[in-house]
C-alpha cells in the first residue's frame, strides 16, 4: 500500500494506515492544503474550486471529503461529479474558477485514487505550487472558515455537454465530412466516464456506437492502462461488428489509443502522430511531446516544415514548453493529446474529433493511415523500487558509461543513440523506475531494455 506526494499531486492506495496510504485523514489533509494555497492567490472575498472524479470505487466517498473540506474552508465548490479530466480543466476556464481537483488515479488500478490539481487557467500546478502545497500541509497550521462563512456546493452536470459544444465549435472539426461518412465505432471505455462522455461525442457527430464496458461503476474488466496486452476485447469486437476502428480512453479520459479494421493496435504512441499530421496540414507550426515519445512526432513535424522540441515528462512541462515555442498542437505519446485551441490540457475528446476529421477528410482506413507513418517500435518496462536501490546513483552511473553518446538530463537520463534511444527516470506516479526505449524493431527495442536492465541491475548489486 503507497501514498506518493509530489508536485503531480496525492496518489495513493485505498485503506491502511494513514500517512501510508491514501485514507480520509490523508484526503482531508491535502484538500485543506490545496485550498489553503488557493485563498493565498488572490485576496478576495469569495472563492470557487471545480470538483469532478472518474468513476472508482472509492470516488464518491473521495469526493465528499474535498468538497467538504473546502466548504469548511469558505470555499464554493462546483460539482460536477461523474466527469472527466478534461472536462474539468475546461470548467475551471468556463466558470473563472480559481481552481479545480480531478478524483482520478488515471491508469492506475482500481485500489488506487489521487487529487490531481489544477490552478486558475485549468492547468496542472508547476513545480513550486505543487511544493507549496505539500509544504503548506505539512506546516498543519492551516485556517478554517467561521460558521457564518462556510462555502457552498452547486451541482453542475452540464459540463460534458457543453465540453463537447466547444469541440464541434472547432475550426478542424469537420463535423459534416464525419456525418457523412458513416462511421461505426467500437469504444472502450473500461467501466468509467469515457462510457458518458465518448458515446455522447460520437452521436453528436453522427457516429454509431458500439459500446463495450461502457458502465461507468468503477469495476474495471482489464487493466485500465490502454495497451495492446489489456485491449483483446475490443480488439475481436472490432472485427466481429465489422467497425471502422476502436477506440480506448483510460478511466480519466485523458489518454486516447486506437485499434484499425483488422483489430491491429494503431500504437498509443501514433495518436499524437496522426492527429498532429492533420492540424499541421491545416495550420502549420511547431510540436511539443515529452522525452519519453517517439521520434515519429519529430519527422512528421519536420515534413510539415515546423520544429519539434522535446520537454521533460509531465503533462505541465509539455504545456510550458508548448507555450514557449508556440506549439499548434502536442502532448504525450501515451496518447494525450494537448491542442491548444481549445485547452491546455490531454483531451481524449478533442483527439477523437480530430482523427475522426481526418478519417472522413482523407477518406482512408485506419490500417492504411498508419502505413504513412515511419515505422517505430517501442518498448516500456520497469523495475520495481527498492529501499536498497539508490536511484539518484543509477541514473548517474548510467549517465557515466555513456559519456560519448547523446545525453539528455533534464528528466532522468536519456541516452540518443544513432538508430535508438532509451530513456531511464523515476516515476512520479509509481513506486518504479521507468525504462523506455525506441527503435527500428520490436525485437531490436526490446533487446535494449533488457540490456539497460542488466546494466543497472549490475550498478546497482555491486554497489
Amino acid at each position: 500500500m503507497t501514498l506518493i506526494k509530489s508536485i503531480s499531486g496525492i496518489r495513493g492506495t485505498i485503506g491502511g494506515l494513514q500517512s501510508e496510504n491514501l485514507t480520509p485523514i490523508d484526503t482531508v489533509k491535502y484538500a485543506a492544503a490545496y485550498g489553503s494555497w488557493v485563498k493565498q492567490q488572490r485576496n478576495k472575498e469569495n472563492y470557487k474550486v471545480i470538483v469532478g472524479r472518474d468513476a472508482r470505487i472509492s470516488g464518491e466517498m473521495i469526493q465528499q471529503l474535498v468538497m467538504n473540506t473546502l466548504v469548511g474552508m469558505g470555499i464554493t465548490v462546483i460539482d460536477l461529479n461523474l466527469s472527466t479530466t478534461p472536462t474539468v480543466e475546461m470548467a475551471v476556464i468556463m466558470e473563472h474558477a480559481d481552481g479545480g481537483i480531478i478524483l482520478t488515479a488515471s491508469h492506475n488500478p482500481k485500489q488506487w485514487n489521487a487529487l490531481k490539481l489544477l490552478n486558475n487557467k485549468g492547468e496542472f500546478l508547476n513545480a513550486e505550487a505543487g511544493q507549496q502545497i505539500l509544504d503548506i500541509a505539512e506546516a498543519g497550521n492551516i485556517e478554517f472558515a467561521e460558521v457564518d462563512n462556510l462555502g457552498e456546493i452547486h451541482k453542475n452536470d452540464a459540463y460534458i455537454d457543453l465540453h463537447i459544444d466547444e469541440i464541434l465549435e472547432l475550426q478542424l472539426v469537420n463535423a459534416e465530412a464525419i456525418k457523412s461518412s458513416g462511421f461505426k465505432v467500437v469504444v472502450d471505455a473500461v467501466n468509467s466516464t469515457g462510457g458518458i462522455a465518448v458515446p455522447l461525442l460520437l452521436d453528436a457527430l453522427g457516429v454509431q456506437t458500439v459500446k463495450l464496458h461502457c458502465i461507468p461503476n468503477g469495476e474495471f474488466p482489464h487493466n485500465p492502462e490502454p495497451l495492446k496486452e489489456h485491449l483483446g476485447d475490443l480488439m475481436k469486437m472490432v472485427v466481429d461488428e465489422h467497425a471502422d476502428f476502436g477506440i480506448v480512453v483510460d478511466p480519466d479520459v485523458d489518454r486516447l489509443a486506437f485499434v484499425d479494421e483488422k483489430g491491429e493496435m494503431f500504437g498509443e504512441e501514433y495518436t499524437l502522430v496522426a492527429v498532429a499530421d492533420y492540424v499541421l496540414q491545416n495550420t502549420p507550426g511547431n510540436t511539443v511531446s515529452n522525452m519519453s515519445s517517439s521520434r515519429a512526432l519529430r519527422d512528421i513535424t519536420e515534413k510539415h516544415g515546423g520544429t519539434y522540441t522535446a520537454s521533460a515528462v509531465g503533462e505541465v512541462n509539455v504545456v510550458e514548453k508548448m507555450k514557449a515555442t508556440k506549439a499548434v498542437i502536442g502532448g504525450e505519446g501515451n496518447g494525450g493529446i494537448i491542442y491548444p485551441e481549445l485547452h491546455y490540457g490531454r483531451d481524449s475528446l478533442v483527439g477523437i474529433a480530430l482523427f475522426l476529421s481526418f478519417l472522413a477528410e482523407e477518406k482512408i482506413a485506419v490500417s492504411e493511415l498508419r502505413k504513412k507513418y515511419t515505422a517505430y517500435f517501442m518498448s516500456k518496462k520497469k523495475i520495481e523500487l527498492t529501499p536498497q536501490l539508490d536511484v539518484d546513483a543509477i541514473l548517474k552511473a548510467m549517465e557515466a558509461k555513456y559519456l560519448n553518446e547523446k545525453i539528455d538530463t533534464i528528466d532522468g537520463v536519456k541516452i540518443d543513440f544513432a538508430e535508438n534511444w532509451v530513456h531511464l527516470r523515476k516515476s512520479n506516479t509509481e513506486p518504479i523506475i521507468r525504462i523506455y526505449t525506441e527503435a527500428k524493431s520490436q525485437e531490436e527495442a526490446d533487446a535494449l531494455a533488457d540490456r539497460i536492465i542488466r546494466e543497472i541491475e549490475g550498478i546497482a548489486f555491486s554497489s
